[in-house]
């Protein structure tokens, strides 16, 4: 028989947070963006109360700042708070790919090779967009580390990668040209992997390719 029960309807507090959440996470919200409640309000057709709950919410999750004065901006990224982010995503996932390695099918390799070639055009193409690539990045990433058989390591890059998310936005914002490195470290990687090369090989390389974007965004940063 047919569920026909309907999925409860969301508050308008929530709508708005999701919605405005979206917006920064996308990057259509860049650093230091204004978020004026009574323009936003007729923006989403609400009052400026869920919209008040909302920003409430997006700075106790660090992607929105209030200053006297000032009001609500979009948050800058915490650069500390990155680089401890990308040093255990780097640990992580470079264990986690070289646990992978003997349970990786040629299908699932092909299929990280696809999301690789798709970022190598996006990278070579006019109009390069840092937040498409940083999607399409986490996929290859999610591809062969999904495929590990311990549940527990799954499970914390998982969080990370959550993590990572509410810090925000693309590292290849700042440093585009690390794009073209980073496709051809993933072929590398790629390479090991379809050659069977031993499992502390393609963890040492996984890793490093992670904490060389983590070396790349510090120097722009600096």
């Amino acid at each position: 028989m047919r569920d026909t029960t309907a999925a409860p309807k969301l508050s308008k507090s929530e709508t708005v947070y999701r919605e405005l959440r979206s917006r920064i996470l996308s990057g259509r919200y860049v650093t230091g963006f204004r978020l004026v409640l009574d323009q936003l309000a007729r923006e989403l057709n609400v009052s400026t109360v869920p919209v008040r709950e909302a920003v409430r919410r997006l700075e106790a999750e660090g992607l929105v700042t209030f200053t006297r004065n000032v009001g609500a901006e979009v948050a800058g990224i915490d650069t500390a708070d990155y680089a401890d982010a990308m040093q255990t995503l780097a640990y992580l996932e470079g264990a986690a790919t070289s646990l992978a390695a003997p349970h990786l099918g040629a299908g699932q390799l092909a299929e990280a090779a696809e999301v690789n070639e798709e970022m190598r055009a996006l990278q070579a193409g006019t109009g390069f967009d840092p937040v498409r690539f940083t999607e399409l990045n986490e996929r290859f990433h999610r591809l062969l580390c999904d495929a590990c058989p311990n549940r527990h390591l799954r499970d914390l890059l998982g969080r990370e990668w959550q993590r990572m998310s509410l810090i925000r936005r693309s590292s290849f914002t700042f440093v585009p040209g690390r794009s073209a490195d980073s496709v051809a470290e993933h072929e590398r990687i790629l390479e090991l992997l379809r050659e069977g090369a031993p499992a502390d090989e393609v963890e040492r390389v996984a890793r490093a390719h992670k904490l060389r974007t983590l070396d790349s965004y510090l120097a722009a940063r600096s």
